[in-house]
């Protein structure tokens, strides 16, 4: 039983994870207007690694002070740096495929690493429930109705975007490995930190970053700085503490129905040029949903422990 609420713990965390993530999709897409990729990139873990370093002591004290046996900084970086330059990496794929793709086409390709999640555990002698296979066929499906449309093409963009969900597949197995015994707070302020390192490196080598653009789309660089990035990520470090990392992938793709609301409620309110949520992107909502309420039903093995 035990097992069975740590599950359903770190769900929740990942849950608002995606919600988070998925309400930042239109300031993504607007923010393009203004800054290139790697720009926003940049600033936003610059913003968001500030907040969690100011943020850190106060996390501390609140839990207690160090406690015996915590791992050392060393280990925090170590493992920090790793995942920051991968979900660095990750990020500005991501950002460029929106470039050169509709978000529709963007929103269905990312979500894919909840297929290629389970391909690497499988390399890495990782033992998928079946369940959970059936969930991710469901959940794929439900992405495809909930993102393609009639006329959907493979660009240069897609391509693209397909690199990033490989990307992020590799940070959630990574996560997995290497998060378990770390502090939540300090690891996501180090992957950050390490994260705008490597998005400074291509903004200034490749792109020309202007202040005048940057507070142009201020507003925007906030809400993924410190919703999306410091509350976000660290609700990821978090949740994936709980869950299987293929559970975890399937729960946060549920970021594709949040930001289809998203971009439907910026619609309807005149704030974005979107798709509003027709019948066929319902039903794609809710096979995603029903996906994540069935990857939870639990494996024999973890009831009666055999």
């Amino acid at each position: 039983m035990f097992k069975i609420n740590r599950q359903l713990k770190g769900s929740l965390y990942l849950i608002a994870c995606s919600f988070v993530w998925g309400m930042a999709f239109v300031a993504q897409g607007s923010a393009m207007d203004y800054v290139e990729p790697a720009t926003f990139v940049f600033v936003r873990f610059t913003i968001t690694f500030l907040a969690l370093l100011a943020a850190t002591p106060l996390f501390t004290k609140l839990s207690g002070g160090p406690k015996a046996g915590e791992p050392s900084l060393k280990a925090h970086v170590r493992a920090g740096s790793v995942i920051g330059v991968v979900l660095g990496v990750a990020s500005m794929l991501q950002q460029y495929g929106l470039v050169h793709t509709s978000p529709t086409n963007s929103g269905f390709v990312t979500a894919l690493y909840i297929l290629i999640v389970p391909i690497i555990g499988l390399f890495l002698g990782r033992r998928v429930r079946k369940v959970v296979w059936l969930a991710v066929c469901l959940s794929l499906t439900g992405l495809y109705l909930l993102c393609v449309g009639k006329g959907f093409t493979v660009n240069p963009g897609d391509l693209i975007t397909l690199g990033c969900a490989v990307v992020f597949a590799i940070h959630i197995t990574l996560v997995d490995r290497w998060a378990g015994d770390l502090d939540p707070i300090k690891l996501s302020a180090i992957q950050f930190g390490f994260g705008a390192l490597t998005a400074a490196v291509v903004a200034f080598l490749f792109e020309r970053p202007t202040v005048q653009g940057i507070v142009q789309c201020l507003p925007f660089l906030l809400y993924a700085a410190l919703v999306s990035g410091a509350i976000g990520y660290t609700l990821q470090l978090v949740g994936q503490k709980y869950t299987d990392p293929t559970l975890a992938s399937l729960i946060m793709c549920l970021e594709s129905v949040f930001a289809a609301v998203g971009e439907w409620l910026a619609t309807r309110m005149g704030w974005f040029n979107g798709q509003l949520l027709d019948g066929r992107r319902l039903l794609g909502c809710a096979l995603m949903l029903a996906a994540s309420m069935i990857a939870q039903i639990p494996d024999r093995r973890d009831i009666t422990g055999r």
